[in-house]
């Protein structure tokens, strides 16, 4: 039996905490621009929704991703975003 710890992450929109690997995580990227990163792992920072379907239209209804990064976050994102789910 291995004991390993579970990456948890916080979603911007209800503020739980959930495991990394089941929420949607955007990142902005070195150069600078905002993608869904579908890995999880792309260098910068990111900011994670969980797969809650309310939780996903309240983030993109009140763009909490602009507040998370302090900067002003492609419309793209937010579609591609709701189109995930």
């Amino acid at each position: 039996m291995s004991n390993y710890k579970i990456p948890m992450r916080m979603c911007v929109a209800c503020r739980q905490m959930y495991p990394k690997k089941d929420m949607h995580r955007v990142a902005r990227t070195t150069s600078g621009e905002y993608v869904i990163d579908t890995t999880g792992k792309l260098d910068g920072r990111g900011a994670y929704v969980c797969n809650n379907q309310s939780c996903v239209a309240k983030c993109v209804k009140s763009k909490l991703f602009n507040k998370s990064f302090k900067a002003c976050v492609d419309n793209n994102v937010y579609v591609e975003l709701d189109k995930h789910e």
